[in-house]
């Protein structure tokens, strides 16, 4: 038994106060507090944010060009030009020697990496600016052809896939006859189809749809089907031994047993297909999120280019914060979602 002193000395844990404490966040299988998830989900995003604006707004970090604001008298330089600081100073030298006015500027970082205040100011201009070409789509036009892409492929995906996984994880004789082709598929990079895709389906939305599910459906088969094999093997024992069988075992106890963890698995294989946006959308006539990004870096605005990319990643997380707040109330009883 413990001493009165030793209990004293003893750390409270989580357990007992309902709170995790910060010395044991880092515990392993440690559950946290509420107040620490969304405290260590803040410091996820603003410590690379943090480094980013050091990298762009403090002058001694880096920044290996020089943003011309006066040209001085060198015929070639241009205010808002950027040049190599070799080259700046270079000029500065021989304006000295000559005599000559010589060129003022401040130090800058390339053109390719924007701060984050031009990209955060991006995210409004990119949604009010008129689209360059004559026939060109606005930002959100854009935008919902890609979520309209990725749903289509995903759900087309997971028409497939899934009934196909929990067949090859529930009877063997079904993974023996699927599985070794599809472990060979699933090492063929997607892409290599999108020109088969654009002579079979033209040049519109059907291949960047058919690239989106060539890319998931064979790693959604592979995972469906383990996941099913992780049902509890007591439970399917009961089952058989109570006389249940065949498809009412497949449909009454394992994939119940399982739901939760497909569910999961969904949601993972959702984030792949957004992996793949931009690959899509570039087969055929370019469309979508991706033209937005090729037309803003064909005129180097670059922090529209940070901003859409930005924005695919806003739009998926937000789309997977989505998907777990449902999972959480259609499997309450699941531990690992919390």
């Amino acid at each position: 038994m413990l001493s009165i002193s030793d209990a004293a000395l003893r750390p409270i844990s989580e357990v007992e106060t309902g709170q995790a404490v910060p010395g044991q966040w880092f515990r392993v299988r440690a559950r946290l507090s509420r107040r620490a998830r969304i405290l260590l989900a803040f410091a996820s995003i603003l410590l690379p944010l943090g480094l980013w604006s050091t990298v762009s707004y403090v002058p001694f970090i880096w920044h290996p060009d020089m943003l011309i604001s006066d040209p001085g008298d060198v015929d070639y330089f241009q205010p808002g030009m950027r040049v190599d600081k070799a080259m700046f100073a270079s000029e500065i030298a021989n304006a000295k020697t000559n005599g000559t006015a010589p060129p003022v500027g401040t130090p800058a970082n390339p053109v390719y990496l924007p701060a984050p205040g031009d990209v955060l100011m991006a995210f409004y201009t990119s949604f009010t600016t008129p689209p360059m070409d004559q026939n060109g789509l606005w930002l959100h036009q854009s935008l919902w052809q890609s979520i309209q892409t990725i749903f289509w492929g995903f759900v087309i995906s997971s028409m497939i896939g899934v009934p196909l996984g929990i067949l090859c994880g529930a009877h063997s004789a079904a993974a023996r006859l699927v599985e070794p082709f599809v472990e060979f598929f699933r090492y063929l990079p997607a892409p290599a189809f999108s020109t088969l895709c654009v002579a079979v389906l033209g040049i519109y939305a059907g291949p960047k749809i058919a690239i989106i599910v060539i890319g998931t459906l064979f790693q959604q088969i592979l995972i469906i089907a383990n996941t099913t094999r992780k049902a509890d093997f007591s439970l399917v024992e009961a089952a058989l031994t109570l006389g249940t069988k065949n498809l009412r075992l497949l449909t009454k106890v394992v994939i119940p047993s399982v739901l939760p963890d497909l569910y999961r698995d969904q949601r993972v294989l959702l984030g792949w297909a957004w992996t793949y946006l931009i690959v899509a959308e570039l087969v055929g006539a370019s469309s979508g999120i991706s033209l937005f990004i090729t037309q803003q870096s064909r005129y180097q605005h670059f922090a529209n280019v940070y901003a859409a990319i930005a924005m695919i990643g806003i739009l998926g997380l937000g789309m997977d914060l989505i998907l777990a707040a449902l999972g959480r109330k259609l499997f309450p009883w699941d531990r690992s979602a919390s």
